[in-house]
């Protein structure tokens, strides 16, 4: 009687060995196809929230817009921030002053180039809010839309806006413009507008220092990632355009007719400047029964080189 060949032992522990392999393979073709059509849908249903914002804010009443706007602007992309771009031209000045925040995510150039338009919008509103956009968005190329702004808004809350602006872009081609408000006269309705651009001279000049800027609030009243800078002697050194705006704003420190917040602001930026023609009014002032100049004075010392 014949008998079948006995199968090979081998190939059978071949076959056995690979059966788990083939199941992973299986496994982790269905995961790819799960993640890409997961991928897809998710794509498809950002299209789709994209096209409804977009709709929302092209034919939506006013709330309706700005919910939407407000939207975008959460969603911090480039294609939420161009659906905004139409709203910048809507009757209401309420929605384009929220599309100006709605379209900081478009490429730098471009926020310039929707922006800086709004500077001469005929609302005071929308003109401020575009002025602090450009500025949150650090658009270097609207420094001379800007400082234009700053100095001839007939708007002081405008004015103001624009020479904040400046000192968070921190390019020193701000610098004449702030100095400019720094020289005029004081005058109450122009006091914010002083406090903002001492504050700005302040930062540009960490910026270029530091390579960043702080905030003229006293660090022992901020959370510890605020308390980062000191003197160093290897820091860059400040051009001569900071002169004029150290002799001004040493001049509005020691003024005690100045308000306390202009001189608060002033000490700031001594301390950022770094020269050392500060160290006599800060120092004096470390013991002021103003707690805020007192400290911000300390801080300054601090980032003054030679100084304890």
């Amino acid at each position: 009687m014949g008998m079948d060949a006995p199968a090979d032992s081998s190939s059978q522990r071949v076959t056995n060995k690979d059966r788990p392999s083939k199941f992973i393979q299986i496994v982790v073709r269905a995961s790819i196809a799960f993640v890409l059509i997961a991928s897809g849908s998710a794509a498809s249903v950002k299209a789709q929230n994209l096209q409804k914002l977009s709709e929302s804010i092209v034919n939506g009443n006013t709330e309706q817009k700005r919910d939407a706007l407000g939207q975008v602007r959460n969603l911090g992309t480039e294609d939420a921030s161009r659906i905004a771009i139409p709203a910048l031209n809507d009757p209401d000045e309420v929605v384009r002053a929220t599309a100006a925040n709605a379209v900081t995510h478009l490429p730098k150039p471009e926020v310039s180039s929707v922006l800086v338009p709004l500077l001469r919008d005929r609302s005071e509103f929308v003109r401020g809010e575009a002025a602090s956009a450009l500025g949150r968005a650090r658009i270097e190329g609207a420094v001379a839309a800007l400082a234009e702004s700053a100095l001839h808004d007939k708007a002081a809350s405008v004015r103001a806006a624009a020479a904040a602006a400046l000192g968070k872009i921190g390019s020193e081609s701000g610098l004449a413009a702030l100095t400019a408000i720094l020289k005029r006269r004081r005058g109450s309705e122009d006091e914010y507008l002083r406090r903002s651009a001492a504050r700005s001279v302040g930062q540009i000049a960490e910026k270029v220092r530091f390579g960043k800027y702080s905030r003229s609030t006293p660090q022992d009243f901020l959370p510890e990632k605020y308390k980062e800078m000191a003197a160093d002697p290897d820091l860059p050194k400040l051009s001569s355009t900071f002169q004029e705006p150290l002799r001004l704003l040493l001049a509005i420190a020691n003024n005690r007719k100045e308000s306390e917040d202009a001189r608060r602001e002033a000490a700031y930026a001594l301390g950022a400047i770094g020269d050392p023609s500060a160290i006599p009014f800060l120092r004096a002032n470390i013991g002021s029964s103003d707690v805020y100049l007192a400290q911000i004075c300390r801080e300054a010392l601090l980032k003054i080189p030679g100084t304890e």
